[in-house]
């Protein structure tokens, strides 16, 4: 019965469903951490009866069709790259992106990474790194000596040393767009690389037109909404209990069916 097999489509579906929203859900303090969606599409249809074709030798023709859908199956899981809220940490190396833009972050096996995560911190080099080591490009090394660390809106780094009463300029971060944010591909570890989808990314300092500006001693807090994601929840759970009440009549429909031939 094609019935059972349409339900069994949806109840994968809403399955999955889940699964995003469970992810939402357990990243909901997660810095930096964009929210996902399951998006659904409509598979083939059985065309019975097509409309538009000819019924008699005058050119009558038929008005609608008889189509039968088998299912649905997912589209799509984009992540949904809108402001999170920011934190104060009262930490140096904290740095939160106030609008559009991406750190740039070097993997050690040297492609170049992006994140909204910004709770860094220095090695035993003095390099600004992120928590897993991984170095901010471009590269800044802050002084092991200094006293006091300033990171400007701008993504100017300046650094207070003993003996100078002016605070030195050490390096100065940029911030990375992309055409489409969608696109991306998420590393884990709170990293995103480039794909053909997302296009070329497009560096600039922070404050410039289109990028965001940064604030110091602050961090972006994941942009999911509780409330609506157990919403969403509840929604997906009822969906996935009304597939399996179709299979289940589905499956009456067969045993009366062979009770007939008894």
């Amino acid at each position: 019965m094609q019935a059972i097999r349409t339900a069994a489509t949806g109840m994968a579906a809403q399955e999955l469903n889940v699964t995003v929203i469970s992810n939402n859900i357990a990243n909901l303090r997660t810095t930096g951490f964009k929210r996902q969606r399951a998006e659904f599409q409509d598979l083939l249809y059985l065309n019975l009866r097509r409309a538009g074709t000819s019924t008699s030798q005058s050119n009558t023709i038929v008005p609608s069709a008889i189509e039968l859908g088998t299912g649905v199956r997912t589209g799509a899981t984009p992540r949904i790259h809108t402001q999170g809220s920011l934190q104060q940490t009262d930490k140096d190396f904290d740095i939160a992106v106030r609008g559009e833009g991406y750190f740039r972050i070097t993997l050690p096996d040297g492609r170049t990474a992006y994140s909204r995560d910004g709770s860094f911190q220095t090695d035993a080099q003095g390099q600004i790194v992120t928590k897993d080591g991984y170095v901010l490009d471009p590269a800044i090394t802050v002084p092991q000596n200094a006293t006091a660390i300033t990171i400007s809106g701008t993504g100017v780094v300046q650094a207070t040393v003993p003996g100078q009463t002016a605070p030195q300029d050490v390096g100065q971060i940029q911030l990375a767009r992309f055409i489409n944010k969608s696109g991306l591909e998420s590393l884990g570890d709170n990293l995103f690389i480039e794909t053909a989808a997302s296009g070329a990314a497009q560096s600039a300092n922070p404050g410039a037109e289109g990028y965001g500006t940064l604030q110091q001693k602050f961090l972006e807090e994941a942009n999911v909404n509780a409330v609506t994601e157990i919403s969403d929840l509840i929604a997906a759970q009822r969906a996935y209990e009304m597939n399996a009440r179709v299979i289940r009549s589905g499956d009456e429909l067969l045993q009366a069916t062979a009770q007939l031939g008894r």
